[in-house]
């Protein structure tokens, strides 16, 4: 048996040199997205007035197993990446459990977590294809800072649109993303239509994901040579994220390790509501704003759920959500839009409802309505699981392996944190040596608002009630039979 150190990086060499389509091996394959106009199927010109061509390629590949990693991409991935690959001994002593706890650890650049990985993606195909610019939205930051990272490095101007109040309360992220030269706009704003009528309606507006995606998509379709990016878990991020397993799958083989039980955070992000109404803006989120944390959820178990879907292997595949907003355990399995304005194409996915929201009290991220269609369907047709857990509980495994492996977790990481740590001790009490491998995405330092609620006693757990998730499900469109 291999030695097994506590951390565990992969030469420059070992590094994956593609990355793995998913939907190539899945036996069937999500249901397309439609068009709300014609209710017809999107094709993939469709998407060229908003995502750059070889992007809306990726969006609608379904065929090709793995697609080359342009150099380029590889060179920058290689200034932070390979990521460690981690054993939590301090974890594994402190909870007694026979099981071995792996993490796979992706906070080690400037944005903190994952996302990084398909900002370079985008940033390079935008340069490839000739972009003047590229404009994209964010909520508490991370994304806005990959990105601002990503089209620095490539030379491409870039302009955030950046939620208000999270603009105001998170100064610090701003300076980040201007550090790397980005335009920083507080959302909304009177840069744009909708954020003039917005600010019409509302002076005092805070802000929406939602409004800031508005403003972002108005912006590039309505300037030349831009283009609008996100890094949500289209079909497209999956496959940038799928590094992240491909990296842990390797360093694993070179430990004689495989994981019995693979975990990851599901859910993310904000409602995507959007004022624009022009068949132009049709492609403006194609795959709705699905989820970070989804996307690195699918990212971390490409390659295990390969083997599961080709026969090697039947590892337990885990994915766990807030118990606020429970998409795939309480959810239903229907067409639904990915914004609340429903403007965008329907999506088939687990869905609360697209005017689902979150009680205020919720702290922990994850607060997405539905999930990606493509961990949808696996889900639907069995091959991965899913858990909720109260955000008090999510918060304690965070504190607990804070203590005891010296990275305070984002608040979403610390889902996969504490359903790993269920896992272990569930062991302990059986007496089996399973391995664990859970993502840990991100850092929780601009999550400190949090930490002190949990901290203080003053953080709630709030369950919605069947009559709750009904009112949403009362709102999921009729769609009629699609015509090809």
């Amino acid at each position: 048996m291999v030695k097994v150190p506590h951390r565990l990086y992969l030469s420059e060499d070992e590094m994956p040199k593609q990355w793995y389509n998913l939907r190539a091996d899945m036996k069937e394959l999500p249901d397309p997205m439609i068009n709300p106009g014609t209710m017809k199927p999107a094709a993939v010109e469709d998407l060229y007035p908003v995502f750059c061509e070889e992007l809306a390629k990726q969006e609608m590949d379904n065929t090709t197993r793995y697609i080359d990693i342009p150099e380029e991409i590889q060179e920058m991935y290689k200034i932070y990446r390979p990521s460690p690959l981690i054993r939590a001994y301090n974890l594994e002593k402190a909870l007694g459990t026979p099981a071995k706890i792996y993490y796979k650890f992706e906070g080690n650049n400037t944005s903190g977590s994952h996302k990084l990985n398909s900002a370079i993606a985008q940033a390079y195909y935008a340069k490839k294809q000739g972009m003047k610019g590229l404009t994209t939205e964010t909520g508490a930051g991370q994304w806005g800072t990959a990105l601002s990272e990503a089209c620095s490095y490539f030379g491409i101007p870039l302009t955030v649109y950046m939620v208000k109040v999270s603009y105001e309360q998170k100064p610090f992220r701003k300076a980040v993303m201007q550090t790397f030269d980005a335009g920083v706009i507080a959302s909304p704003s009177n840069t744009t239509n909708v954020g003039r009528q917005i600010l019409a309606e509302g002076p005092d507006c805070t802000g929406s994901l939602g409004c800031a995606i508005s403003e972002a998509v108005e912006k590039a379709v309505s300037t030349e040579g831009y283009r609008y990016v996100l890094g949500s878990v289209l079909n497209q991020v999956l496959l940038h994220q799928s590094i992240i397993g491909l990296e842990s799958k390797i360093a694993m083989e070179k430990l004689e390790e495989y994981p019995d039980v693979v975990i990851g955070c599901a859910g993310g992000g904000s409602n995507l509501g959007t004022y624009a109404t022009s068949d132009a803006l049709l492609a403006d989120c194609v795959a709705g704003v699905q989820g970070q944390h989804a996307c690195n959820l699918g990212g971390l178990i490409a390659p295990y759920m390969q083997d599961k879907l080709l026969g090697k292997a039947d590892p337990r595949i885990i994915a766990v959500e807030p118990a606020s907003c429970p998409s795939f355990t309480r959810g239903k399995y229907a067409y639904d839009f990915c914004d609340t304005g429903k403007i965008t194409p329907l999506a088939k996915m687990y869905t609360l409802g697209s005017g689902f929201i979150p009680s205020s009290n919720h702290a922990g991220g994850l607060r997405y309505h539905g999930m990606s269609p493509i961990l949808s369907k696996l889900y639907h047709d069995g091959y991965m699981e899913a858990v909720s857990v109260e955000q008090t509980r999510v918060f304690e495994a965070a504190v607990e392996f804070a203590k005891k492996e010296t990275i305070l977790p984002a608040p979403e990481s610390a889902h996969a944190i504490r359903a790993a740590m269920d896992e272990a001790l569930r062991c302990k009490e059986t007496g089996e040596k399973k391995t664990i491998l859970f993502g840990l995405t991100g850092t929780g330092y601009f999550d400190m608002t949090a930490y002190s609620a949990y901290l203080e006693g003053r953080m709630t757990d709030y369950i919605p009630t069947d009559e709750d998730l009904q009112r949403g499900f009362n709102g999921l469109p009729k769609i009629p039979e699609i015509q090809e």
